[in-house]
């Protein structure tokens, strides 16, 4: 089986070869007829809605027939497609996969994607690649070309402005806001995502060398980098929601209790979630969005085409797409899904970019912060572990 793997990798490697631009009008002519078999998570019916459009614009322009295989977690993909390559299957049944982190570690180091392939892109010329680090550091991993990016996520705190009109900015405020208001604030319980992306951002604020976060943990490194986490934590808990002996289950609860009027604070991974909360009027329209000045941990999402994907010109033609200003204005738009672009504005027509000028809503962020990466993976598991052993009880 091992030369099998071997013998794969080296097909893998015959295929990956990247295309040119000027190779481009044959990518799309090989596409035209093939069907993307996208995988893709199907929880959110306005995501399902906006593949549909994408999938239809491609087919009436390009004549590619894109089916969404509708998953709920990307980890079963990865499975999918290494027992396809233990098996020796080189016409796989994954075409394209929406992905980010330990999922697309696992394939890229495991030789099961097809690339690199990004750069490639006509429409990749369009992404901030500057401004937005993490379009190409995947949590501390390299993407090297190996996945697109599709969309951003990043650390967003909500506030009412007519309840707080001064909301906290940084670390150190936010545990004078907490002491001013006792009962007002709260988190989501680790390992809640939210929660554990909170203690993440937290520990980059207090440590201003972050060298080591972006590295393999090791305990020495652990101990030294999480002993100001600790001390914030002792002394900020006190004074939280239920004096800080409980918390909020996820980021929705917090949202709610802060539309209820019981929070002061609230937090969320989607910069256009209050957006979205108010259109729905769920929230009222006083809540403002923020980020600290200095930065929020921030990641994107991206699309990856496995290493024997049957119709690779087909996904690449579809990622390019997804890249268009047009794609990504429409799913930044509020009334479709409201996911942040990962296109540079300021390298766009002008017909372009108004097509984001029409998108500004009550709730969205005004003055988006800095992106910072995510620590390397093996943070989180030590951080969530010690976090729950001195609060979880």
């Amino acid at each position: 089986m091992a030369l099998l793997g071997s013998g794969l990798a080296s097909v893998n490697n015959a295929l990956a070869a990247p295309p040119t631009h000027a190779a481009w009008d044959g990518i799309a002519q090989e596409a035209r007829g093939q069907t993307v078999y996208f995988n893709a998570w199907a929880g959110a019916e306005p995501i399902n809605a906006y593949i549909r459009w994408a999938a239809q614009q491609v087919q009436e322009r390009n004549g590619v027939r894109v089916e969404h295989v509708k998953i709920s977690d990307a980890a079963d993909v990865v499975k999918r497609v290494r027992s396809e390559k233990a098996a020796g299957k080189l016409d796989g049944t994954v075409d394209l996969v929406w992905i980010n982190g330990a999922n697309f570690l696992a394939m890229k180091r495991e030789g099961l994607l097809y690339g690199p392939f990004a750069a490639a892109l006509p429409n990749y010329t369009l992404v901030d690649v500057q401004g937005k680090p993490t379009t190409r550091l995947d949590f501390a991993e390299p993407v090297e070309g190996m996945e697109a990016p599709w969309g951003m996520a990043q650390l967003t705190f909500l506030v009412d402005a007519k309840r707080t009109p001064q909301p906290p900015q940084n670390t150190q405020e936010l545990l004078a806001f907490a002491k001013a208001h006792p009962g007002r604030v709260t988190y989501p319980r680790p390992p809640d995502f939210h929660g554990s992306t909170l203690l993440k951002q937290l520990l980059l604020d207090l440590n201003p060398a972050r060298e080591a976060f972006y590295k393999p943990v090791t305990p020495e490194a652990f101990a030294k980098a999480t002993a100001p986490l600790w001390n914030y934590l002792d002394a900020l808990h006190p004074h939280l929601w239920r004096a800080g002996k409980q918390f909020a289950s996820n980021a929705a609860a917090t949202r709610q209790m802060l539309a209820d009027g019981e929070l002061l604070w609230a937090l969320t991974f989607n910069p256009n979630d209050a957006a979205n909360e108010i259109a729905a009027a769920r929230m009222p329209a006083s809540v403002v969005s923020y980020q600290f000045p200095t930065g929020t941990i921030g990641n994107s999402h991206f699309v990856a085409i496995p290493f024997n994907a049957r119709a690779k010109a087909g996904a690449q033609l579809f990622a390019n797409f997804l890249l268009s200003a047009e794609a990504q204005a429409r799913k930044a738009d509020i009334g479709v899904w409201g996911d942040p672009t990962v296109l540079d504005i300021a390298k766009l027509l002008p017909k372009e970019k108004a097509l984001f000028a029409a998108k500004v809503a009550p709730g969205q962020v005004h003055n988006a912060a800095p992106a910072l990466p995510e620590p390397q993976g093996s943070w989180v598991q030590p951080l969530e572990k010690e976090w729950l052993r001195r609060y979880g009880v």
